[in-house]
C-alpha cells in the first residue's frame, strides 16, 4: 500500500488544475537508479495504466507503481511540505535505510 497525506492530496489536486490535467491523470511513483544514496524517486502524472502496474487509491488519488519499484515503495507515504526547510513532495519510506539531505534519494 502507498498512501498520501491530506497536504499531498491537496497539492496534487492543485497541480492537476494548474497543468490542465483531468482526474484521469493519475500519479505515477517509481524508483530509478541514481542520486547520492543510490536510488531516486520519480513522481509524475500519467493517464496510462500499464498491465504490470499496481494501482493504489488513497483520498481519491490513484497511485500507479510498476512491479520493480513496488519492492522499494511498499508502506510509503507521500507527503508535501511547504516549510522553511524546503518545499516539495516528500517520501516517508519505511524501507529506506539511509536518505540523502535533500530527501530525493535513498538506499535500502
Amino acid at each position: 500500500m502507498i498512501s498520501v497525506t491530506e497536504k499531498a492530496q491537496q497539492q496534487i489536486a492543485a497541480l492537476r488544475k494548474q497543468n490542465g490535467h483531468s482526474d484521469a491523470h493519475n500519479i505515477r511513483v517509481s524508483v530509478k537508479g541514481g542520486g547520492c544514496s543510490g536510488l531516486m524517486y520519480d513522481l509524475d502524472f500519467d493517464s496510462q495504466i500499464n498491465p504490470v502496474d499496481q494501482v493504489f487509491e488513497d483520498k481519491g488519488i490513484k497511485i500507479l507503481v510498476d512491479k520493480k519499484s513496488l519492492l522499494y515503495l511498499l508502506g510509503t507515504t507521500l507527503d508535501f511540505s511547504d516549510g522553511l526547510n524546503g518545499k516539495g513532495f516528500q517520501f516517508i519510506n519505511p524501507n529506506a535505510s539511509r536518505t540523502c539531505g535533500c530527501g530525493e534519494s535513498f538506499a535500502v
